[in-house]
């Protein structure tokens, strides 16, 4: 597919799946009820239902999905594995620990925001303090220490969770399992990943060259020092940013960057922006049937995209082995 094609058709989606959001749910809406609220003629009842309901979520699951997919493709390029995900180095893992930490101490709000917040950076200090050590940064060593602070990090939620009370319980999980239903503003969310599409975008020469092999990337002139710390340092915060919002969503940032090169984007001029449309229509799509499917019961976003990126990880895995 023609890259400029692809583009478009992935913003119509982004567009059409936005529109399917706000309009489903417990109470449906049809298009004349969204086109008298975009004309200032809607009900009291259908602006508050829109506008202070639904599009917010709406808007919040497009961030989380835009956010997970950029980090993802960042992150595949950084470790130069096609089966890299922005979880892998523990980050989800810290903003973890952190909010439970902060629910056994009462913290609600703006509060669970801080600490998820500051735990993903930590966690991103710490990987990278201890990846780097006494010698030289490289792929490998970062990949592997990441593997082992998430492990740490997982010990301590199972602790946790065994010694929480039963009323916090639900709320834990749920939020482990990533969850839209008390997402927060989503408008800083919307701006790093503004931000973060620009920065990559930047870097997009760079980021070609690099996809190639490093010792390429140093021979044409690139210094792939300087972009691997600018890459590893922009996927986390992305990461952490989505994390912050709506806790772990995963398998987001492993599958659209493969989907989207399946569909004959390499360039990363084209793959970032693609990846972050395709990325923030899933989760939106993922959410939407995650509180319809059995209303007024809502599940986590999470489980619907594990049920997506299951299969899809193992396709991947299966095919890149052939």
């Amino acid at each position: 597919m023609a890259p400029r094609t692809l583009l478009i058709a992935l913003l119509v989606i982004a567009v059409f799946s936005v529109v399917g959001a706000v309009s489903l749910g417990s109470v449906p809406l049809g298009w004349r009820a969204l086109g008298a609220l975009v004309l200032h003629h809607g009900t009291p009842l259908e602006h508050t239902l829109i506008m202070d309901v639904r599009l917010p979520r709406v808007i919040a699951a497009f961030a989380v999905g835009g956010l997970l997919a950029l980090a993802g493709t960042l992150m595949q390029v950084l470790l130069r594995n096609p089966l890299a995900d922005p979880y892998i180095l523990g980050i989800s893992g810290g903003a973890a620990v952190a909010v439970l930490t902060a629910m056994l101490l009462g913290l609600s709000g703006f509060g669970l925001t801080v600490t998820a917040f500051s735990g993903a950076l930590l966690t991103m200090l710490l990987v990278f303090t201890l990846s780097r050590g006494g010698g030289s940064w490289n792929p490998t060593r970062l990949l592997l220490t990441g593997v082992v602070v998430a492990s740490g990090w997982a010990a301590l939620i199972g602790f946790i969770l065994t010694v929480s009370p039963d009323t916090d319980l639900k709320n834990m999980l749920f939020w482990l399992m990533g969850d839209l239903s008390f997402a927060g503003n989503p408008l800083p969310a919307l701006m790093v990943l503004g931000i973060g599409l620009l920065l990559a975008l930047g870097a997009a020469r760079d980021l070609n060259i690099l996809a190639r092999g490093e010792l390429q990337a140093m021979a044409l002139g690139v210094a792939t020092g300087t972009l691997s710390l600018l890459i590893y340092v922009l996927a986390s915060l992305l990461t952490a940013s989505a994390v912050t919002l709506a806790g772990s969503v995963g398998f987001v940032g492993l599958i659209v960057p493969h989907l989207i090169r399946l569909l004959g984007a390499t360039d990363h001029r084209i793959l970032l922006p693609c990846s972050v449309l395709l990325g923030g229509s899933l989760v939106v799509a993922a959410d939407t049937f995650a509180r319809t499917a059995l209303a007024p019961q809502q599940l986590p976003v999470g489980i619907i995209t594990a049920l997506l990126g299951v299969p899809m990880f193992l396709y991947l895995l299966n095919r890149r082995t052939r």
